[in-house]
């Protein structure tokens, strides 16, 4: 690569048919641009065709996304040009359970997430000053029955006052309205223990151990209306046995659920997750 050349990740999803890598290809090419990593997917249940690929050369941004933009046109694309040192900027929210919050943090400090968390929003003031130990911004978002509107005002007005391009639900429990869930489409990732829909409610490890349960997981997905049912981007297990207490297995049960969220929001921010419908296609 030469001092003057440029690195950026395209990605787009369409309606597949012959001639999208070559046209896509064409017109990299003719500006002398070079593609130094491709994965690509066609759907063949839903007919859909996925691409992420990282490109670089002496093309500024502007003239590379013109060049494109008559290819996405052609074949109908839902499609983006980022520059590869463009971060992604993270709202994390949180309640009153500590541990994907802690990760999260962590992760960021020793330079293991391709994110920059530029605040987070909590219900609690529990977690006021470590976060403010890492000169990250904390707000205090109340919410009761009766306020709630206005909570989920506040948290709009952060998003935007942050310029916020993902929020994260690092155990935020809290259900987002369906218009809210509707404003962050796409850009909002929720973790929950696996055990739903089976053990719902209070003490789920608990019911859990109570019938025996063998393997404790975790989910990462895009948030929607329906309550923990999005487009599931990352799952993860660790297996248990008859020797673990109700306290082993949340303990277990939080490791998980801190290490797919954190691929989650990775791959997120990373531009390799497509929503397909229902589910998602991530191109890793």
């Amino acid at each position: 690569m030469t001092d003057d050349s440029a690195s950026f990740v395209f990605t787009a999803s369409c309606d597949d048919r012959p001639g999208i890598i070559a046209a896509i290809s064409a017109e990299i090419v003719r500006h002398d641009a070079n593609i130094d990593e491709c994965q690509q997917f066609g759907d063949a249940l839903t007919g859909r065709f996925f691409i992420r690929a990282r490109v670089h050369g002496p093309v500024a941004e502007d003239t590379l996304r013109a060049a494109l933009a008559p290819v996405a046109d052609r074949f109908g694309m839902t499609w983006g040009l980022f520059p590869t040192g463009q971060r992604t900027r993270a709202l994390v929210l949180v309640s009153k359970l500590g541990h994907c919050l802690n990760d999260l943090l962590y992760r960021q400090q020793v330079g293991a997430l391709p994110i920059d968390i530029v605040a987070v929003g909590s219900n609690h003031l529990k977690y006021q000053k470590l976060v403010s130990s890492q000169d990250i911004p904390f707000h205090h978002i109340p919410v009761t029955h009766a306020d709630k509107q206005a909570a989920e005002a506040r948290l709009l007005e952060l998003i935007d006052q942050t310029g916020a391009d993902l929020v994260v639900l690092a155990r935020y429990m809290q259900v987002l309205s369906p218009q809210l869930c509707q404003r962050l489409a796409g850009r909002a990732i929720n973790i929950h223990h696996s055990f739903l829909p089976s053990f719902r409610g209070a003490r789920p490890y608990h019911q859990a151990h109570a019938r025996g349960v063998k393997l404790i997981g975790a989910t990462a997905h895009y948030v929607t209306a329906d309550l923990d049912e999005g487009p599931i981007i990352e799952q993860d297990v660790a297996r248990i046995d008859h020797g673990f207490s109700p306290a082993d297995m949340v303990v277990a049960g939080r490791d998980v659920e801190a290490q797919v969220l954190a691929r989650a929001v990775t791959w997120h921010a990373e531009h390799r997750v497509f929503l397909n419908g229902s589910s998602t296609v991530v191109l890793r």
